[in-house]
């Protein structure tokens, strides 16, 4: 009796230090169905950092679920990791509503549950050409306050593992500068424009009728926030262009359709120096025809 309650104790101890195991299908349905999913992506290697983390997380469970009602579950190996990362193992992040938020913090009970607890909603605003302007008011002087705007398109693969990132540096710099999205491929497009955004992505920190361009080469959470808090000081302002007029807005779109489309150009040059060669051999024909009915009156 003496050693099967012993068994249960250590039994009991060892699960209050592992989390559920779910895999790639099953991780999936919990994303798109419940409201909250905190996952924890491990691996099957030796790796100390994992254990680490997992014990943390355990050992948090309990709290988590009382505060937010949330799964916190474990994906090991998962090949959904790249879509969210490109970091490695152990990597830690909070779906809301499927949107994904990547941890970056110390492995600490409170930083944790602060974190997660405080940004259940999306701390990242999406802006378009119809709401850019008015909500960011960044050519009259930004009186919204301070923006960094990442701009993005659907079939950027970076730009897609950015976004847990982007998010999770929304929540550091909540109530001190706003931190938004701008779709370079649809809503966004003339804004995209505006900015001379021809590759995603990009980012742009607008201060007082200035803008920063962020071309450290690095996008990590804390490089993004040093950048917003203080970097931005270091790079040479530019000033914000004004709303485009029919004719710069027309301008643009031939700019980056060339600018997407180089063939065009090249194609044009073909047929310029095709018609240049034509041109050019008419009129020596022509020389050549008056030449000879002179030759033949004389």
């Amino acid at each position: 009796m003496l050693v099967l309650l012993i068994a249960i104790c250590i039994l009991s101890s060892v699960h209050a230090t592992k989390l559920e195991r779910v895999h790639d299908n099953e991780l999936l349905n919990l994303i798109k169905v419940e409201k909250y999913v905190i996952v924890l992506f491990t691996t099957s290697a030796d790796c100390a950092d994992c254990n680490n983390y997992e014990k943390k997380l355990a050992h948090l469970r309990e709290d988590l679920v009382d505060v937010m009602s949330t799964w916190v579950v474990k994906a090991i190996d998962s090949q959904l990791l790249q879509l969210y990362s490109n970091d490695r193992e152990p990597v830690l992040i909070f779906f809301r509503h499927g949107l994904p938020l990547l941890y970056d913090g110390p492995l600490e009970d409170e930083d944790i549950i602060t974190t997660f607890t405080e940004n259940k909603a999306p701390t990242v605003k999406e802006l378009t050409d119809d709401t850019f302007e008015h909500l960011t008011q960044a050519s009259t002087g930004a009186t919204t306050g301070d923006w960094f705007v990442m701009f993005y398109s659907t079939d950027c693969v970076q730009c897609l593992r950015t976004m847990a990132k982007w998010e999770m540096v929304g929540a550091k710099l909540k109530h001190k500068v706003n931190v938004a999205l701008v779709n370079k491929a649809t809503t966004g497009i003339s804004t995209a424009r505006r900015f001379n955004i021809y590759n995603t992505p990009q980012f742009i920190f607008f201060r007082h009728s200035k803008m920063y361009r962020y071309d450290i080469g690095t996008h990590d959470v804390a490089s993004f926030v040093a950048f917003a808090k203080e970097g931005y000081k270091n790079i040479k302002p530019e000033e914000v262009p004004a709303l485009p007029s029919y004719f710069d807005e027309y301008t643009k779109i031939i700019i980056t359709f060339l600018y997407d489309n180089p063939w065009t150009l090249k194609l044009a040059s073909i047929c310029i120096g095709v018609l240049v060669i034509v041109l050019a051999t008419i009129k020596c024909m022509q020389l050549d025809e008056k030449e000879d009915k002179e030759d033949k009156e004389d």
